[in-house]
């Protein structure tokens, strides 16, 4: 398997819907795995770790460069090969585990998010739900082929906190125009939080995955 993960099995022997979890820069798998005892059993979930590691502790999708003035770019290239990692580890596990490849949600948080994003507008058909957890859509970790792909079947939970120090809201909330701009069915959501997952976010996405599962 090309990316380090946990799982936590489904109760069902096949055919289980999937769930993938993408962490935040500077974290690791660990992190959104608690997630998983509050969701349904029905799903097998797996918590991936981002394969760049950091200094003292913690992983990346991509490295965050800072110039002398802290004004801050994503390394792109890093981005886009993290984004086909994922694709090509969604591959991997339908192959591996009892999994339905046609039911398998991502689930990211901040950079995990941005990267969830990009798979799902880049490999449409990998994907069906997304849950896309205070992040934002970054044009240039994609194609330029979004208008030719065949989105229909995809739906994406997105939500942020309305008082978020490192992602602000307003990056968050251009989410649902591009969606809609290419016919994707969207849900926005904002709390009144910083950078993180307040529990009325969480109930609200638990309540919109077990309807789409």
């Amino acid at each position: 398997m090309t990316l380090h993960h946990i799982t936590r099995p489904s109760s069902l022997k096949e055919n289980a819907p999937l769930l993938i979890m993408c962490h935040g820069y500077g974290s690791d798998e660990n992190d959104l795995f608690s997630f998983a005892q509050e969701l349904s059993e029905e799903l097998f979930i797996i918590s991936v770790r981002a394969p760049y590691p950091m200094q003292p502790y913690g992983n990346a999708w991509y490295a965050i460069n800072f110039d002398a003035n802290q004004n801050k770019w994503n390394d792109v290239e890093q981005a886009v090969e993290s984004r086909d990692k994922i694709a090509n580890f969604i591959d991997e596990t339908c192959a591996k585990y009892p999994v339905n490849k046609d039911n398998v949600t991502i689930l990211g948080f901040s950079q995990g998010t941005i990267l969830s994003y990009a798979v799902a507008l880049t490999y449409p058909e990998k994907v069906k739900n997304i849950i896309a957890l205070s992040g934002y859509v970054s044009e240039d970790m994609l194609n330029n082929d979004l208008e030719s792909k065949d989105y229909s079947h995809l739906d994406f939970y997105c939500s942020h906190g309305s008082a978020d120090q490192v992602i602000p809201a307003d990056w968050a909330r251009k989410a649902p125009k591009f969606l809609d701009a290419l016919h994707i069915k969207n849900t926005y959501s904002e709390f009144p939080v910083g950078h993180g997952v307040a529990p009325q976010n969480f109930y609200e996405l638990k309540n919109w995955l077990e309807t789409r599962i």
